[in-house]
């Protein structure tokens, strides 16, 4: 099916999607976003009422074109270690191959990071017998630098299962930092040149403030929540993410894809629906947000709907803010 995109419209209405990454392949935007079903699970905080399990491709030949849903490209019954709840997803290219990243819980209930490979950016994706080794928590997102190496950022509170790391290892009844402690960052990892593993152990990223201050577990407009993404511009690296409970996407800058990143701003204000979840890419001389809202379903959190809308850069490299309720 198809439909011509358009700016702050969703970008397909036959199924919902959700937590787009967004990638220039073969001179085409390709989009891989999360499938959002219709069900009767529980609402929780845990996310249980998220229980997706495949993944569809959109693809894009301009912004203005037609998008194409290239169909179901890999389906939790084809990984072998996964159970359930296929969340929000990236893509790569390296090797002359393109990888699926993506998030699923095991058989113990414990998310881990998988990996699809294929010839093609439309796939379909064969996933790779075993998850990432030493991977956890959710919502991969994979930066390949100009130097061909290449880093995966990953992280995400509550169902995420990120305050259950602490330690190192996984504890069920672990909670996060006091108020007034730093808060959790997202986790980052150097991937190995066959992009399937891990150079090196994962480790966490600090977000602070202009002061060189760790921003605050108790600063929900500012600290990490979930949904990492990193992009570069003028050879800054900048990651963006969600605030979770304040539903924000901020944005921190660094000189070094593994940090310490300074918080700068905020990109999108709150959407309809709790979640927000964005990828920022760059296309034929323009950036683009790719985010998400609840809009098509009247604001029923789990059937959600990717949308894109340009974003644009001041002089000093800050990134104007985007009212969400002007875009509708």
């Amino acid at each position: 099916m198809t439909k011509k995109a358009k700016q702050n419209e969703v970008l397909v209405n036959h199924i919902y999607t959700a937590d787009p990454s967004a990638h220039v392949f073969e001179g085409k935007l390709y989009i891989y976003p999360s499938h959002d079903l219709d069900h009767d699970e529980p609402v929780n905080d845990d996310g249980n009422h998220y229980s997706m399990e495949d993944y569809h491709v959109l693809s894009m030949d301009d912004v203005d074109s037609p998008v194409v849903d290239h169909g179901q490209v890999l389906h939790v019954k084809d990984v072998p270690w996964a159970t359930k709840q296929m969340w929000a997803p990236d893509a790569a290219f390296k090797n002359d191959t393109y990888y699926l990243y993506f998030p699923a819980k095991d058989k113990d209930g414990i998310f881990r990071i998988g990996v699809a490979t294929s010839k093609s950016p439309a796939g379909p994706f064969k996933a790779e017998e075993n998850y990432i080794p030493g991977s956890y928590t959710i919502d991969p997102a994979v930066l390949v630098d100009e130097d061909n190496r290449a880093y995966m950022y990953i992280g995400g509170l509550w169902g995420g299962q990120l305050e259950k790391w602490q330690t190192g290892t996984f504890k069920e009844d672990a909670e996060g930092p006091a108020p007034d402690q730093p808060a959790l960052g997202p986790i980052v990892a150097e991937m190995s040149d066959d992009m399937l593993t891990f150079k090196e152990d994962p480790q966490e990223i600090k977000i602070v403030d202009e002061d060189g201050n760790p921003i605050l577990a108790g600063d929900e407009e500012r600290r990490f929540f979930e949904g990492p993404w990193v992009h570069k511009y003028n050879g800054l690296y900048y990651l963006s993410y969600s605030t979770g409970t304040t539903h924000l996407i901020a944005y921190a800058v660094s000189k070094d894809p593994m940090g310490p990143f300074t918080h700068k701003g905020t990109i999108l204000t709150p959407v309809e629906g709790w979640t927000t979840h964005h990828s920022i890419v760059e296309f034929e001389g323009k950036w683009y947000l790719f985010y998400h809202d609840a809009s098509l379903s009247g604001g029923v959190d789990h059937k959600r709907s990717v949308k894109f809308t340009e974003i644009k850069y001041n002089e000093d490299g800050t990134i104007q803010t985007l009212d969400y309720d002007k875009l509708k």
